[in-house]
C-alpha cells in the first residue's frame, strides 16, 4: 500500500506513521530521515541538497523530487511506502503522481488553537532527550526520566509555532481538496489520545487494504 499522511505542525503525523508503516509492511519515510540519508551517504542527490543547505537556502522543489525518486526506486519501497512529510504543495503531489502516486491519504486534523497548546507545552530533556508536555510533569523545569533539565526549544514558541500553521495553512492545506477531489482522502481525528487515532487510521484503511 502506497499511503501519505497529511496533517498540521504537531498533528502527531510522525508518531502515527511509525506504528502504521509497521502494521502494513512498508517503510515510513520521513523528509528528515530522507535528506539525513541522502546526505550522509553522499548520493548525488544528497550533494545537490546539501549544497543549499550548506549555503542557507531552501532546497529546489526539483532537488527534494528527485530525492523521493531515489528513494521510492529503492528495494524496500516495493509494496508500497508511507510518506510523511511530502508532498508538502500542489506541485509535489503532482510529481508523486508521476512517480508512484498514493493508494490512499490520511489527514489527521486537528485545530490550531489545540495544536499551540499541545506544542507550547512540549519540553525535551538535555540529557536524555526525552520529550514531555507541561500537563503531565510535576516540575516543568526537571526531567522525570533522569533529572536533567527540560527545555522549552525555540521551534516550541508561540511566534514560532503560528509562523509554521501560517505556512501549512497557504502552502500544503490546499492538498486536502487536491486528494479529496481524487477520493482517496481519509479523514482521522487528531485531537484525540494517541492510541485512538491510530485506532482510527487503521479502521480507515484496513477495509481498503
Amino acid at each position: 500500500m502506497k499511503l501519505v499522511f497529511l496533517g498540521p505542525p504537531g498533528a502527531g503525523k510522525g508518531t502515527q506513521a511509525g506504528d502504521v508503516a509497521r502494521h502494513f509492511g512498508v517503510p515510513h519515510i520521513s523528509t528528515g530521515d530522507m535528506f539525513r540519508a541522502a546526505i550522509g551517504g553522499r548520493t548525488p542527490t544528497g550533494l545537490r541538497a546539501k549544497a543549499f543547505i550548506d549555503a542557507g537556502e531552501l532546497v529546489p522543489d526539483a532537488v527534494v523530487i528527485d530525492m523521493v525518486r531515489e528513494r521510492l526506486a529503492q528495494d524496500d519501497c516495493a509494496n508500497g511506502y508511507l510518506l510523511d512529510g511530502f508532498p508538502r504543495t500542489v506541485e509535489q503531489a503532482d510529481a508523486l503522481a508521476d512517480i508512484a502516486g498514493p493508494d490512499r491519504v490520511v489527514y489527521i486534523a486537528v485545530a490550531d488553537q489545540p495544536l499551540l497548546k499541545r506544542l507550547t507545552g512540549r519540553r525535551v530533556c538535555a540529557d536524555c532527550k526525552g520529550t514531555f508536555h507541561i500537563s503531565r510533569l510535576a516540575d516543568e523545569k526537571v526531567c522525570p526520566d533522569c533529572g536533567g533539565a527540560l527545555i522549552h526549544r525555540s521551534d516550541d514558541q508561540e511566534e514560532t509555532i503560528k509562523a509554521r500553521l501560517a505556512a501549512y495553512h497557504s502552502q500544503t492545506s490546499p492538498l486536502i481538496d487536491y486528494y479529496k477531489d481524487k477520493g482517496i482522502l481519509r479523514t482521522v481525528d487528531g485531537a484525540m489520545a494517541q492510541d485512538q487515532v491510530r485506532v482510527q487510521i487503521l479502521a480507515a484503511l484496513e477495509s481498503e487494504a
